[in-house]
């Protein structure tokens, strides 16, 4: 991030982005709603800051419009008591929406907003845990570390990590999601939340994986990798080249279709990023930065029949190039 982007926030200003973060995510925004978030986000520079660091834009472009739910006003009322704390207007517009999330009970933004350690869309970071592990965040992921006398556990409730685990400590080192446990037996691995499942990749000696529901605990080597679903394990393959290149800021792709290369790159972008049904399936091969999309889409004009069409700074299409005469 920038070091403006990266500038805090005031409370008030935070708790706006969470109140229209939770009303344009149900699904049911009307026009008027649209208007008034525009005209709040345009208001000031700080209001696009905050915007920013909630990270949740893409997730607004990306996802279907679902029935709501009303999990916020359950598991969630400490934030919707700031929530309605903002001002009449805003708070009318959060109420209207119901102040709820997304039907999918694994969808909770709010438990993103509140894990220990989070980045924005784009952002990548480095923690070094009191144990010695190593852990990297990719872009828009959250973890809760929660170490006690016995268990050494990361939640990730959102994104992906990287876990190079730290030596000497007894305690057993485990990784969980919604899907399960991963517990490392001595190792470095990538975990991955994905929609249908949580993706193990085993880039060094061991990790033993148990989905939620199966008393089925199966043992992953180097070089394999694995879909865990909460009820069974999918089938076993080997890592992609390069799939830790995230941590070294590259994406790296041998072969890939055009539509998989942009599902990578928009994780990285704030706003829509899509690809016409026309090209989306030529090939690609390459490695390209991952702190600047819009080079790296450039990057495939010399290489393939497309053009870049970009609307807005938030709205950029992929097509296909038109023929010469």
């Amino acid at each position: 991030m920038s070091p403006v982007s990266s500038k805090p926030v005031s409370a008030p200003v935070l708790d706006a982005a969470i109140a229209w973060q939770l009303c344009l995510d149900c699904g049911n925004g009307s026009a008027l709603e649209q208007a008034e978030f525009n005209k709040w986000y345009s208001a000031s520079e700080e209001h696009a800051r905050a915007w920013m660091q909630l990270g949740m834009l893409d997730h607004r472009f990306s996802s279907t419009s679902v029935p709501a739910r009303n999990a916020l006003l359950k598991a969630r009322s400490g934030v919707q008591q700031q929530v309605r704390k903002i001002g009449g207007g805003l708070a009318s517009i959060a109420l209207v929406c119901g102040l709820t999330l997304f039907a999918s009970k694994d969808y909770l933004p709010v438990d993103y907003w509140m894990a220990d350690h989070r980045t924005a869309t784009g952002e990548q970071r480095q923690l070094r845990l009191a144990d010695g592990t190593l852990l990297n965040l990719n872009t828009h992921s959250a973890v809760d570390v929660r170490f006690d006398g016995t268990t050494r556990r990361i939640v990730l409730q959102e994104g992906e990590i990287m876990v190079e685990t730290g030596h000497g400590d007894p305690r057993p080192f485990v990784v969980q999601t919604r899907d399960g446990s991963l517990r490392a037996l001595g190792t470095r691995f990538l975990v991955r939340r994905e929609d249908d499942g949580t993706r193990l990749s085993v880039l060094q000696s061991r990790v033993a994986a148990h989905p939620e529901n199966s008393v089925d605990e199966i043992i992953y080597t180097e070089g394999q990798q694995v879909l865990m679903h909460r009820d069974y394990l999918g089938q076993m393959l080997a890592v992609n080249p390069g799939a830790d290149a995230w941590t070294r800021g590259m994406l790296v792709l041998d072969n890939v279709r055009l539509a998989d290369m942009v599902h990578e790159l928009k994780r990285y972008r704030r706003g829509h990023l899509g690809v016409d049904p026309d090209v989306a399936d030529l090939r690609i091969s390459g490695s390209f930065a991952l702190n600047n999309v819009e080079l790296a889409l450039n990057a495939l004009l010399p290489a393939l029949p497309v053009k870049i069409e970009q609307h807005t700074p938030w709205w950029v299409t992929i097509s296909a190039r038109p023929a010469k005469n």
